[in-house]
């Protein structure tokens, strides 16, 4: 495969390259990007747009049944290269792609459906005292070219063909992907199944466009392009804040769905700890090691009562992590990132269980704290991207209540309890429902369903927009805006509303 940039629905090898560091094999040179061609692609998806943003629903809906296709048809060659690239299991690079097809699929549907451009018509009145009314109709419109980073966990999912990139073109936005480094063929692969739908259906190829990664300058200017009026990202708080930060400073500032960083806490409750804590123990353990740890709603921190029932559940996760083996991580950044944090989060508790591994594989952290100690040092609040778990004690059921009101924006919270736990459980909801975008009781949030009702996002820092969801149907409006027509005649009105 020959590395390139894919604008417009041509490719672009241009340039000085870099060399992927793949989990296995030799290396490939891919072209850098640069903000010259940025702004080429750009410029293609601005003078896409007009057109784009005038199809029908169905054409729309017919271009992410192609992607889809297209992109299991190079299935094989895709898990060949993501599996490689990553580190991931052939099963996980399957399923993912199974679910990033699904997503288009359903996206295809909800689109052909029509309610969620939520359409009002008030009519005229014009004989209504003291003063007449006029015909007035409201839709939702797209909003114009949508800038897209892809994320290193999800090469497929929230990568090139990830959800962003869906929601936008469902929407009628186009789309300018940032690949990530991490996975520059598999990007590629995708970006031309992506492209090859879009020449199947007979769109303008403006309306996607992918440039591979080329350092810090090339977000900078992808978010910063006054011709991007959204931005979708998936990454670190530090990255991502630092982009949210650029988007708020633009003469014309513009909205960042950004998704930054959780630990989605577990709060055990009393009656569920005395029945199953040892099965409580190891099924954390078994969601906190999932894919080493590489989740955005891995479960992070664990709060419990004090006393035997914590101690079995602690004994029943070192246990687990004790069996698991070590694990490839996606990329030799976020292994050494892995590990630094863990160390330092081992000088805030105690540790009891962990080490450092060579490379790029990692093994599980088990770290212990009590209440006190939590609300003194936030640090024990901030995410390790990896597989590192954090038990907090609390001297009484109650004080759950207290450490649920003084936590951060999450994704998830879950809750494990059962019927006598109610009260208590209901207690927690009102700072849960605060606190998070999606409440479990008795599961695990590792595993995010694409549908109608899924809500992925929270508030700050799990997302920079608490109102929006990156998974599911509804993250479709974060790319719209209403815009009303006052006694607009039939002929000038978007076609959805004549």
């Amino acid at each position: 495969m020959t590395g390139a940039h894919l604008i417009a629905g041509e490719t672009v090898t241009d340039g000085d390259s870099f060399a992927s560091t793949p989990a296995s094999g030799a290396p490939r040179d891919y072209p850098k990007g640069t903000p010259a061609l940025i702004d080429r692609a750009v410029r293609a998806a601005e003078e896409a747009f007009a057109a784009f943003a005038a199809t029908t629903r169905e054409a729309r809906a017919t271009l992410l049944e192609t992607m889809a296709e297209r992109i299991d048809a190079r299935g094989e060659e895709i898990t060949a290269i993501g599996t490689a690239e990553t580190g991931l299991p052939e099963a996980r690079l399957t399923g993912e792609r199974g679910r990033t097809c699904g997503q288009l699929r359903l996206f295809a549907s909800h689109i052909r459906d029509g309610a969620y451009l939520d359409r009002r018509h008030d009519t005229a009145l014009p004989d209504r005292a003291p003063l007449p009314r006029p015909d007035l109709r409201m839709i939702q419109r797209p909003l114009g070219p949508v800038g897209v980073f892809g994320a290193s966990n999800f090469p497929l999912a929230f990568s090139v063909a990830g959800g962003d990139t869906a929601s936008a073109l469902a929407a009628g936005c186009p789309v300018v992907v940032k690949g990530h480094p991490g996975h520059p063929g598999t990007s590629q692969i995708v970006a031309e199944a992506i492209a090859d739908a879009v020449s199947a259906c007979g769109l303008p190829g403006g309306i996607f466009s992918m440039v591979h990664d080329g350092g810090l300058e090339v977000g900078r200017a992808l978010v910063e392009h006054p011709l991007i009026k959204a931005v979708g990202f998936t990454g670190s708080l530090k990255g991502g804040r630092a982009l949210y930060d650029l988007c708020a400073a633009r003469p014309e500032p513009i909205p960042f769905f950004g998704e930054l960083g959780s630990i989605n806490p577990v709060f055990c409750l009393p009656g569920a700890m005395e029945t199953r804590a040892e099965a409580i123990g190891r099924d954390w353990a078994a969601s906190l090691t999932m894919g080493a740890g590489q989740f955005c709603t891995n479960p992070g921190v664990v709060f419990v009562t004090e006393g035997s029932q914590a101690e079995a559940m602690v004994a029943a996760v070192a246990e687990a992590m004790g069996a698991s083996a070590p694990q490839v991580m996606l990329t030799d950044g976020i292994a050494r990132a892995f590990h630094e944090g863990a160390e330092r989060m081992a000088r805030s508790a105690r540790k009891s269980f962990g080490e450092v591994c060579e490379g790029r594989s990692a093994t599980p952290w088990l770290i212990e704290t009590d209440l006190a100690a939590w609300e003194a040092n936030e640090d024990l609040a901030d995410e390790v991207f990896g597989p590192l778990g954090v038990v907090v004690r609390v001297p009484e059921p109650g004080d759950m209540i207290r450490a649920a009101a003084g936590l951060h924006g999450q994704l998830t919270a879950t809750l494990q309890m059962e019927e006598g736990d109610t009260d208590l459980g209901r207690a927690l909801m009102p700072h849960l429902e605060r606190k998070a975008g999606r409440i479990l009781v008795n599961g695990y949030p590792t595993g995010v369903e694409v549908a109608d009702a899924m809500v992925h996002g929270g508030p700050y820092p799990a997302s920079t927009n608490f109102g929006a969801t990156s998974v599911g149907t509804l993250a479709i409006r974060r790319f719209l805006r209403p815009v009303s027509y006052q006694n607009m005649p039939q002929a000038l009105l978007p076609e959805d509303l004549r």
